[in-house]
């Protein structure tokens, strides 16, 4: 019997990886491209900002100390930054409800695509220099993730996250102990879901890939490295959103 391969054209994939309709392969595709963009970018934030812009816990410390011996000017800088953070995870959610209505199937192609563009607008942040320019780099850059986690979030199901790395690992310290435990003891009720360690595993080396990669091309390149971030984005989103709209 001859055997066919079948090779998804770039439109198709694009529509199954961000269709409405999902599937844990999906979700976890989208999830990994999105962790290594993350990671791509959080690194970019140091490079270019000395701030690791995914980090709100670490936010949220700096401005407690800071709070206690009256520097200003870095709790205003936690604050946007938090507040950053929180309004692109709200407008992520708003973004996903609305499209749902007036985009039907498109959803989720649509926050994707302006990630890339929030990503590409942080590009220009080597334009100009000063404290307030930077800022506004800071809040553009937090701002994206938080729609990053906000969309991953949502389209799993609450299964996944793409910049909370610390959430992953304790998952993946939370198996590791209850393997161990099972190894004294064979009948315990609770089982190890190797298959969620696996996932989570994959996720954190992917943001680390993905920091690796940006640390190199933000130290050779500037904001400029933004540019390809946004476009693996976009790449990803546009053809979907085409497709959606011609069928």
């Amino acid at each position: 019997m001859k055997r066919h391969r079948h090779i998804l054209h770039p439109l198709q994939s694009a529509r199954i990886i961000l269709g409405h309709r999902r599937s844990a392969g999906a979700d976890l595709l989208l999830a990994t491209v999105i962790a290594f963009t993350a990671g791509a970018a959080n690194a970019g934030g140091f490079f270019a900002l000395g701030q690791y812009t995914s980090h709100v816990t670490g936010y949220l410390s700096q401005l407690a100390d800071h709070l206690v011996v009256a520097e200003w000017w870095i709790c205003l800088v936690a604050v946007i930054a938090i507040g950053a953070f929180v309004s692109g995870a709200a407008f992520c959610s708003a973004l996903i409800h609305w499209a749902r209505l007036h985009l039907p199937g498109r959803q989720y192609a649509v926050s994707v695509a302006v990630q890339g563009v929030c990503l590409m607008l942080f590009a220009t942040g080597g334009w100009y220099e000063g404290a307030a320019w930077r800022l506004w780099c800071m809040a553009c850059l937090c701002f994206t993730m938080g729609m990053q986690n906000a969309t991953v979030t949502k389209i799993s199901g609450g299964r996944l996250r793409a910049t909370h790395a610390t959430a992953m690992i304790t998952d993946i310290g939370i198996g590791l102990g209850r393997a161990l435990y099972r190894r004294h003891a064979p009948d315990a009720v609770h089982r190890v879901d190797w298959h969620r360690m696996r996932l989570m595993t994959q996720l954190v080396f992917t943001f680390f890939l993905g920091g690796v990669t940006g640390a190199l091309g933000y130290a050779r390149v500037g904001f400029g490295f933004s540019l390809p971030l946004g476009c693996l984005l976009l790449a990803m989103a546009l053809p979907a959103l085409w497709k959606y709209r011609q069928g």
